[in-house]
């Protein structure tokens, strides 16, 4: 892509630029933003250094570039720390800078920036890239900081401090001085106060005088002085103001395969300084806010529109699809614009909006069609009705025309308060793969915390990892854990359940590969975390590998982990006598050991727990012939797709799970989500199946005598080509998923 790159004169913007350049990009322009006034060195921002600013003119001659220059106009005005536009802030100027840039070189798709650990800077680079439809570049967020500044020394990037502001750090002792030689203090000031050793935290800022980006001169300091801004005498806070300087010219680049060649840089416009002036211009801002309902809604009846709803208050899952339709459906768009519908209206019902989803699983019957599906998604689920972050989203092809639904299947998660908290990176870094879109890559709430479907790209290229699916599982993997640590938890120690899609273009000599690698990084992950970890206690996650037609991008694996947060209690000595003390099993069940072979969980007592019930043939059979169930000899004698013993197995299924909830001192009443997968190879209609469940349950309700049943069925059916606990055989015929929470 072709950059802009935001500088400040600081080390952080030099060094994001050369990381573009490795990665293939062309920085074809610089934009800086300066104080109204010559005079003054620095502004009370939190989004902008401007400490230096009289020198980085300079910078146009340096590297050859084109600079555009703004002064800045306005102050902080929106102080939330996720950005929309707001007349007056200071972030307008950039809006307004970056604008002239893409109308002076409309070949710009990317912008540049050095952010590493500040949310308040990113998310205002990325609000003014999406209003502009750039891409946010930000390579070294997240980054280790140490790593960093060694890398950036190492490579050659002369830095001086140009502001001190931290315990330790004197003005007439550290000001002007190379990071080089600062590097070692900084490390022992890290140990002794806990400081960024980059200054993330405001406790430096650097001016940089020359780097291998500047091919044609370095800057050579000739003289400055320094003002003392506070004279604290265990913070003093000083600044170099920068009195008389020279460009020294360099006879060769250094960076012979970076900025210097011309694939890397634009060689228009070479040494000018454009000052851009202007107001922001409103007009047109939206144009990438879609409204939904612009378009046409085709007709279908209700017979066809399909939902099911689990039955928890606070947290519940909401699902939508199109049944028997698929003779009436034309497109995909149509079928996704129908469900969706269903599903704002839905959650106008519940007193809930867009604005409360934690999650959202779209499922499509073609991979072909994703871009369509996602320009109708961004029409309806948009950053400016999610005030609280967008939702986390999976998206995966299912055999969906098989089993006589529509084009489009949609399962929402849902909470009816605003404490959800969602991290949600834009801009493309080495941490994790960005999320341009309105879908974020992780939801917390409730200690629980819902994470986005990882593939097996590279971050910093967006592009799937080469090695076939063992090395996608492994960079998803490590996508998953970058992530995760965001939260202050990791896969080795807080994963609840593990879902992992496989597409059905692994070769099945490969799965037994792809099992065994799964377990090998788990099992290290979990060494590498033992010790010095701070839990008491480590998570078991139950795993469940499903096979599907199709994956984005044609990825071969999509790793979905869920995590829990909180607390842990300890459960009673022998949580079986407590669902003995409810009586005999409904429909003559009795708890035999061997129920526990088909049975996956993962509990904290009280609080959570998971459970993945699979079905295999075998199983079917065994559950079919015990003798306290009623079952006809001519029922036995039949097939597996014989609906007779799909009630039996329901019932049996039923019967497990309420076991697994009554032992963790949970009911039905905190089930937030209740899933089942199916092989259609079984042979059996997605309505049938429904209607056979929802009977079962209903039945089961009447006999407990615990469960208020409502009017929709509490159970998302989903069609898959396979599922199981073990990616080598995926032999079940049906698999529950079943996630209750207290919280």
């Amino acid at each position: 892509m072709k950059v802009v790159a935001l500088v400040s004169g600081g080390k952080d913007s030099c060094y994001a630029m050369m990381k573009c350049i490795q990665y293939g990009h062309q920085i074809v322009a610089l934009a800086n933003l300066i104080p109204a006034d010559d005079a003054t060195d620095e502004l009370d921002s939190y989004m902008y250094q401007t400490v230096g600013h009289q020198i980085v003119v300079s910078y146009a001659k340096c590297m050859g570039l084109p600079l555009f220059r703004r002064r800045i106009q306005g102050s902080t005005r929106h102080h939330d720390l996720s950005y929309s536009m707001t007349p007056g802030d200071e972030v307008e100027d950039m809006f307004i800078l970056l604008n002239e840039v893409k109308r002076q070189i409309p070949s710009v798709t990317a912008v540049s920036s050095g952010a590493i650990a500040s949310d308040y800077q990113r998310l205002r680079v990325e609000s003014v890239c999406s209003r502009l439809g750039l891409v946010s570049l930000a390579y070294l967020w997240k980054q280790d900081q140490s790593f960093l500044l060694q890398e950036m020394i190492r490579n050659g990037i002369i830095a001086i401090a140009a502001k001190v502001a931290a315990i330790g750090l004197n003005p007439s002792k550290h000001l002007g001085k190379e990071i080089a030689y600062l590097e070692p203090h900084l490390h022992e000031l890290k140990e002794l106060y806990g400081i960024n050793v980059c200054g993330e935290g405001g406790e430096y800022e650097t001016l940089t005088l020359d780097c291998p980006l500047f091919k044609n001169a370095r800057i050579v300091l000739d003289k400055f002085q320094i003002v003392l801004h506070s004279p604290d005498s265990i913070a003093p806070v000083g600044i170099l103001h920068p009195l008389a300087f020279h460009l020294e010219t360099k006879v060769e680049s250094i960076y012979s395969n970076g900025i210097d060649e011309d694939s890397n840089v634009c060689q228009g416009n070479v040494d000018t300084v454009f000052e851009v002036q202007g107001d922001v211009q409103q007009e047109g801002e939206a144009a990438s806010e879609f409204v939904a309902g612009s378009s046409k809604r085709p007709s279908v009846t209700k017979q066809e529109l399909k939902v099911s709803k689990t039955m928890k208050d606070n947290v519940f899952s909401i699902s939508c699809w199109l049944q028997d339709s698929c003779k009436n459906s034309s497109d995909l768009q149509e079928d996704l614009e129908v469900v969706l519908t269903k599903i704002e209206a839905l959650l106008v019902e519940n007193g809930s909006s867009w604005e409360n989803v934690l999650y959202v699983h779209l499922y499509i019957a073609d991979m072909d069609e994703f871009a369509v599906a996602n320009e109708t998604y961004v029409r309806y689920i948009t950053q400016k009705k999610c005030r609280y972050g967008v939702p986390s989203r999976s998206t995966i092809e299912l055999p969906l025309l098989q089993v006589g639904l529509g084009r489009a299947y949609i399962e929402v998660l849902v909470a009816n308060d605003p404490t959800k908290k969602v991290l949600h990176v834009q801009s493309i870094s080495c941490w994790a793969p960005s999320c341009i879109g309105p879908y974020s890559q992780a939801t917390l709430h409730n200690d629980i915390l819902h994470m986005a479907g990882q593939l097996g790209l590279d971050p910093a290229t967006m592009v799937l990892c080469k090695g076939g699916p063992v090395a996608e599982l492994e960079q998803a993997l490590e996508n998953s854990e970058a992530v995760a640590r965001s939260f202050n938890c990791s896969i080795s120690t807080s994963t609840i359940l593990c879902l992992i899609y496989c597409s059905e273009s692994i070769e099945k000599s490969e799965r037994i590969i792809v099992q065994k690698k799964a377990d090998t990084l788990l099992k290290q992950m979990k060494l590498d975390h033992a010790e010095g970890h701070k839990k008491s206690m480590v998570l078991d996650p139950v795993f469940l590998y499903v096979l599907v037609p199709d994956l984005p991008k044609r990825a071969l694996v999509e790793v979905k982990p869920m995590f829990y947060t909180g607390e842990y209690l300890s459960g009673p000595s022998d949580p079986d006598k407590q669902y003995q003390s409810t009586g005999q099993g409904c429909w003559g069940f009795e708890y035999e050991t061997w129920h526990d072979i088909c049975l996956q969980k993962c509990a904290v007592y009280g609080k959570i727990c998971t459970a993945i019930l699979s079905v295999t043939e075998e199983l079917a059979e065994k559950i079919c012939s015990l003798t306290s169930v009623a079952c006809p000899d001519d029922v036995k004698s039949k097939g597996l797709v014989d609906e007779e013993q799909v009630i039996i197995i329901a019932r049996f299924c039923i019967y497990r799970l309420d076991k697994v909830l009554l032992e963790n001192n949970l009911s039905w009443a905190d089930v937030m989500n209740f899933r089942l997968y199916f092989a259609i190879s079984i042979n059996i209609t997605h309505g049938t199946l429904s209607q056979i469940f929802s009977d079962v349950f209903n039945e089961f309700a009447q006999m407990s005598q615990r469960i208020k049943v409502d009017a929709e069925p509490i159970l998302n059916i989903v069609p898959v080509l396979g599922a199981g606990r073990s990616l080598s055989t995926l032999d079940d015929i049906f698999t529950y998923e079943l996630i209750a929470s207290k919280c």
